[in-house]
């Protein structure tokens, strides 16, 4: 440690209040149960703290759903992950956008199996409905050809 002109050692401040801060939030969750570790700065295991975080902040059904969209493909199969694809969840409504109309019929008729499916492959996600919708259709609004507060090319279609 540096010391001062006095022959006294240097105080981090910073650490000295981080470690009362640390010692003083691990008592008041414990509620005065005794502590595992015998020092606030020992090492942990990264496993423990993760689900200690996920418990607190109250994150499983969030990190539930997000499963569920990057493991799309495992839970519906290749087949329909390539021409289905979740869009949203919100409130327990699942929103699937197709990539055909004749996807999106064949999708709105399996829903009720689809949704057993999701129950079982991605417990705790909150799936109650699904909304299926077909392909984004081309937007009249912009470009070149269009005119404002009108219809568009459209009206020039025969």
């Amino acid at each position: 440690m540096s010391t001062t002109s006095g022959n006294e050692p240097k105080k981090d401040f910073a650490r000295e209040l981080y470690k009362m801060w640390r010692s003083n939030s691990r008592k008041s969750k414990n509620q005065g149960a005794e502590e595992t570790r015998t020092r606030v700065d020992d090492p942990q295991k990264l496993e423990s703290v993760l689900s200690e975080l996920v418990a607190t902040r109250d994150w499983r059904q969030g990190i539930a759903e997000g499963t569920l969209f990057t493991e799309w493909k495992t839970v519906v199969g290749a087949e329909i992950a390539t021409h289905a694809t979740p869009v949203s969840l919100v409130d327990g409504l699942l929103t699937i956008q197709t990539t055909s109309t004749a996807w999106a019929t064949q999708m709105s008729l399996i829903a009720s199996q689809l949704l057993k499916t999701i129950s079982q492959s991605a417990p705790g996600a909150l799936v109650e409905e699904i909304a299926v919708i077909g392909p984004e259709a081309p937007s009249w609004k912009k470009g070149i050809r269009s005119i404002k507060n009108a219809r568009g090319p459209r009206d020039t279609y025969g």
